[in-house]
């Protein structure tokens, strides 16, 4: 049985982790190198770097703090955001990340998926999914949450996996930093229709909240944020739970 992965995401700005709600109210909470290395040590399975205002200059800096962290970390380190061409995508692996999250550029160029999986392989390349309920469907949103498309989520999953994706982040807007469980329906959805693994993302609030994505909505790891900055909640303690829930996880180290 393959263990289900737990995931720390940093969410980075001006070389800091900040975090809010719906993408919105940024309060800065800490250093990333040094949530990377206590998290990996908790046993978190892997860490997730995104750069949330990506311009060229904070893009510098995320690099520069992957390159720290990726000397110091064992566990697959993921680098998105502000990721545009397949150079990109270069200089992220370059700079130590072991995956590369592609998002609104992914939107409005599908093909830099396909152009980076067949240059560095579909294990590195993960599309990021924002999507919000609207109208009936679950509506695909791009630039940090705050431009909406015409596509809709389950297709658009669909279409990134056949373009070479071979990780699909899915996150819940509506249910980001709200910490009332995640959108168990749309990921299931998403679940359901592609053939590569699912992380689901937004509406962390506990323990629980993580083994129901991993159960009731089918998702292969659980993306986790605020409820561990703040220490609502620990690693032992999730992983602790999803073992007592019968799923499969890696012991830390």
């Amino acid at each position: 049985m393959l263990a289900r992965r737990l995931i720390a995401c940093l969410d980075v700005r001006a070389g800091r982790v900040v975090k809010g709600v719906q993408f919105e109210g940024l309060r800065d909470v800490g250093d990333p190198v040094e949530f990377a290395m206590r998290y990996e040590a908790a046993g978190v399975d892997e860490i997730v770097f995104l750069d949330i205002a990506a311009s060229a200059e904070e893009r510098v800096t995320l690099l520069a703090l992957a390159r720290r962290t990726a000397e110091r970390l064992f566990i697959p380190l993921t680098i998105g955001g502000g990721i545009r061409t397949v150079e990109d995508i270069a200089a992220a692996l370059r700079a130590g990340a072991d995956k590369v999250s592609v998002n609104s550029a992914a939107v409005r160029n599908p093909d830099v998926l396909r152009e980076g999986a067949d240059r560095f392989g579909a294990q590195c390349i993960v599309a990021s999914i924002d999507a919000r309920w609207e109208h009936g469907r679950y509506r695909v949103y791009t630039h940090g949450g705050r431009t909406p498309t015409d596509r809709d989520a389950v297709e658009w999953a669909v279409e990134c996996v056949r373009r070479g994706a071979g990780e699909i982040l899915l996150t819940s807007i509506d249910r980001d930093g709200a910490r009332d469980g995640y959108h168990l329906a749309l990921t299931r959805c998403v679940a359901d229709a592609v053939q590569v693994p699912v992380i689901a993302s937004g509406g962390a609030g506990s323990a629980q909240h993580v083994c129901d994505a991993l159960t009731q909505g089918d998702a292969d790891a659980a993306l986790v944020a605020g409820i561990l900055h703040d220490g609502l909640v620990t690693v032992v303690d999730i992983k602790r739970a999803m073992r007592a829930a019968g799923l499969a996880v890696r012991e830390a180290a």
